[in-house]
C-alpha cells in the first residue's frame, strides 16, 4: 500500500494526503493521444503526410496502452476498471444525482469510456490505414467509415470531458490535475 503524502496548499495549510494513482505510461498515453488526435483532426485534409505519420504514432500509443492494460500498474490494468453494465448504469444514475461513490482509479463510467474510446480510435486507425492501401484506395465506404468514426469519437471526447468535470465537481477534486501529476486525494 502506498502511503499518502501531505502537501501544503497556497494558504500554508496541510492538504489531504495524496497517493499515486496514474503511472507515467498512462499519463503519457493520455496526453499524447489528446495532442495527436487533435493534430490529426486539424491536418486530415490539409497536410496528408503529417496526418498519416500522426496516425502511425497513435497506433503505437494504442499498442503500448493495450499491453499496459494487462501488465501495468494496478490502476492501469483493464481488470481494475472493467465493470458490468448494471454497475456502470447505476453509477451514472448516481453521478447525475450528485451522490456517486468516489473511486481512486477509473469509476465505472470512466472505465467504460476507456474501452469505447480504445475501440473507436482503433477503428479510425484501421480505416485510415486501409485508405493508404491498394486494395481500398478510393473506396468511398472506407473514407465514410473513417470520417464517421472521427465524428463519433469527437462526441465521445465531449462526453468524457463532461464526465470528468461532473466528477471533479461532485467529489471536489481536480481530475485533470490528477492526470497531469498522477496523484489523487487518498481518502
Amino acid at each position: 500500500m502506498t502511503m499518502g503524502r501531505m502537501d501544503m496548499n497556497a494558504a500554508g495549510a496541510c492538504s489531504p494526503p495524496k497517493i499515486r494513482v496514474w503511472d507515467p505510461v498512462v499519463r503519457l498515453f493520455h496526453w499524447g493521444l489528446v495532442g495527436l488526435f487533435a493534430f490529426s483532426y486539424m491536418t486530415g485534409d490539409e497536410w496528408k503526410q503529417a496526418h498519416i505519420l500522426s496516425g502511425y504514432v497513435i497506433v503505437g500509443l494504442l499498442l503500448v496502452r493495450i499491453i499496459w492494460g494487462f501488465v501495468g500498474s494496478h490502476h492501469a490494468r483493464f481488470s481494475s476498471f472493467a465493470y458490468d453494465p448494471v454497475t456502470t448504469l447505476g453509477f451514472m444514475r448516481d453521478s447525475l444525482a450528485m451522490r456517486a461513490k468516489r473511486y481512486i482509479g477509473h469509476n465505472p463510467a470512466g472505465g467504460a469510456m476507456v474501452f469505447v474510446l480504445l475501440v473507436a480510435i482503433s477503428g479510425i486507425a484501421a480505416t485510415g490505414y486501409m485508405m493508404t492501401t491498394d486494395a481500398y484506395w478510393g473506396a468511398e465506404w472506407v473514407e465514410e467509415a473513417h470520417e464517421l468514426l472521427v465524428n463519433v469519437t469527437l462526441g465521445l471526447v465531449g462526453l468524457h470531458i463532461a464526465g470528468v468535470l461532473l466528477a471533479s465537481i461532485e467529489h471536489k477534486e481536480n481530475l485533470v490535475r490528477a492526470m497531469v501529476t498522477g496523484r489523487k486525494r487518498a481518502d
